[in-house]
């Protein structure tokens, strides 16, 4: 046995490991990215970056089939991408294990919605395991690997942003062999044509109760004795909050949430006088329970963010702890991009140009923030070129010549490719920016098939953007530095004039990553009329000082020198060495 403190991401890799898993693929997203940058060290484990999540299930359920164990790994609007994957892949079954593992992110810490994994899992028809700490992280895991191959589907291991940074005590078990099932060539069960689709529909049922019943051969679902008054059925990190806030109370501590075992919770309704359910986003439990005809309430009607032992207790009309004073006198800090960030040179020419910009997935999202103000819409990974185009169709071409479709190097990747291949296909007008900062900034600077490296840290040949557009078709690819600000000025303009689609690669490292720092630049106060254009920028080394003047923050400089080139009168410069 091996003690050791592990987040909840990195004892869901430690628990594949020790499960017998030999591949792992995934596709970075804040919450669940720490999972394969753990597995990433196991040497006895093949892992990688996908270009998006539905290849890295596809990529794992090659591997199961083929009989191996293995793992793809996502946020939760990534399992909107495998889908596919997941809901065909219910149907033929699998060979070796195959485990997603999706992350879901209750309040929206990094995400763009709310989502809940259980009702996707509900409408696949595939079973749901939810840990409420690393231990359980670590133990369900190992569980969701022989649950998958005792009941022949893919199993999915619920995470959620608390579940997945919390870090705790995990008791490591004796790792399994690395045991591969023989390939047999079985067209019925995995070639799903409508034929034999609707044969292996007849299995599903079949296959979710058996998984129903492995939950409760292995405990998955516990109950926590209180004082026979108010039970609280729950699961994951809700469990603990519950445990808590009401430490009488009887729990049923749900580790299997879908499907759910109708015997196990009729008979702890009955123990309890009143019963109560809390979950956090959607009313899967308490629809379920309801369903088999069980009296229950909600302790949270909203069903919007997170649970806390709080939220609990005001909802029981319990005594609340005097919340600790709010600092109301504290400026406010808003997210940001970073000094010296070469997305913001593009947003401040964007702004100047008054264009109309249809954003994407990425650290430059932020250039919707004031003060540039320079993106309008941002909906999904790869949106912006399908949105950018239709646009044009709705507004007409005098539209197209003032908009941009703005997309990252990693993103453009994972969904950009199919955007823009039928922007030319359909002969488009639209001007595409792809800002390369050579990594996935975002989620913490993994690499993506441009970086020329794997997430193991193996140098391969990088995939060369402008080759990449120039291949579906482009009619103009411009490669630009974006603090070259009068270059890319006539990129865009130039790209504006021009029919069919045309790119402009704006590319320059991500500072975060380059970790080259010039010499600070400095305001001449004598020369500095207040005008405010450099702090229009937003760069959070530029302040005002009480004269309204601008001054740097030397500290917090990098010396990228973008607020030198916009100053009309020349007043910034003179590095400090």
């Amino acid at each position: 046995m091996i003690k050791t403190m592990l987040l909840g991401n990195q004892a869901i890799a430690y628990g594949a490991l020790d499960a017998g898993v030999s591949v792992l693929a995934a596709y970075p997203g804040t919450p669940s990215t720490e999972i394969a940058e753990t597995a990433a060290g196991f040497e006895t484990m093949q892992t990688q970056w996908a270009a998006n999540e539905i290849v890295a299930a596809e990529v794992a359920m090659g591997a199961s089939v083929s009989g191996a164990r293995a793992v793809c790994c996502m946020k939760h609007v990534g399992l909107n991408v495998a889908s596919e994957v997941l809901f065909t892949g219910a149907y033929t079954g699998v060979n070796g294990a195959m485990v997603f593992v999706v992350a879901d992110d209750p309040g929206m810490h990094s995400s763009q919605n709310e989502q809940d994994t259980r009702l996707i899992a509900a409408a696949a028809h595939v079973p749901v395991l939810e840990p409420a700490d690393s231990q359980q992280a670590y133990d369900f895991m190992r569980l969701a690997v022989l649950m998958s191959e005792a009941c022949d589907m893919p199993t999915i291991v619920r995470m959620t942003t608390r579940t997945s940074h919390a870090r705790s005590v995990v008791m490591r078990g004796e790792a399994w062999p690395q045991e591969k099932r023989a390939y047999e060539k079985n067209v019925r069960k995995y070639v799903m044509a409508p034929a034999n689709a609707a044969f292996r529909k007849t299995t599903l049922q079949d296959r979710l109760m058996a998984a129903a019943e492995f939950a409760a051969e292995h405990g998955l679902n516990t109950v926590h004795k209180g004082s026979g008054k108010i039970g609280i059925i729950c699961a994951g990190i809700v469990s603990t909050y519950v445990k808590e806030a009401v430490p009488e109370a009887d729990v049923l501590q749900l580790g299997l949430v879908n499907p759910l075992n109708e015997k196990e919770i009729l008979a702890f309704a009955q123990s309890v006088e009143t019963l109560y359910v809390a979950e956090e986003l959607e009313p899967h439990l308490l629809n379920a329970v309801r369903s088999f005809g069980i009296v229950c309430e909600p302790i949270d009607t909203s069903y919007i963010g997170e649970l806390s032992v709080r939220k609990i207790r005001q909802a029981l009309g319990l005594s609340v702890p005097q919340a600790l004073p709010a600092f109301t006198d504290l400026a406010p800090r808003p997210p940001m991009l970073c000094a010296g960030c070469p997305h913001r040179a593009v947003f401040y020419v964007l702004s100047k140009l008054k264009a109309t910009v249809f954003g994407d997935i990425g650290c430059y999202t932020l250039g919707s923030m004031p003060p540039l103000s320079a993106m309008d819409t941002t909906l999904c990974m790869g949106a912006s070129i399908g949105m950018a185009h239709g646009a044009e169709l709705g507004m007409g071409r005098d539209f197209a010549r003032k908009s941009v479709a703005v997309i990252g190097d990693s993103t453009f990747f994972h969904s950009g490719l199919s955007g823009l291949a039928s922007a030319v296909y359909n002969q488009a007008n639209t001007t595409v920016v792809i800002v390369d900062n050579g990594t996935t900034g975002m989620t913490g600077h993994q690499d993506n098939p441009a970086t020329g490296k794997t997430l193991g840290g193996e140098e391969v040949t990088p995939i060369k953007i402008e080759e990449v557009c120039a291949a579906l078709g482009a009619r103009s690819v411009r490669v630009v530095d974006p603090l070259n600000i009068d270059e890319m000025e006539t990129a865009i303009r130039q790209s504006w004039e021009e029919d069919g689609v045309s790119v402009v690669i704006s590319r320059r490292p991500c500072v975060m990553i380059v970790k080259k720092r010039e010499p600070a630049f400095k305001v001449d106060p004598d020369k500095c009329i207040a005008c405010g254009r450099c702090i229009g920028l937003g760069c959070p080394a530029l302040l005002r000082e009480n004269n309204r003047k601008a001054m740097i923050n030397s500290d917090a400089c990098i010396g990228c020198g973008l607020c030198a080139r916009v100053c009309p009168v020349n007043s910034i410069g003179g590095k400090n060495q």
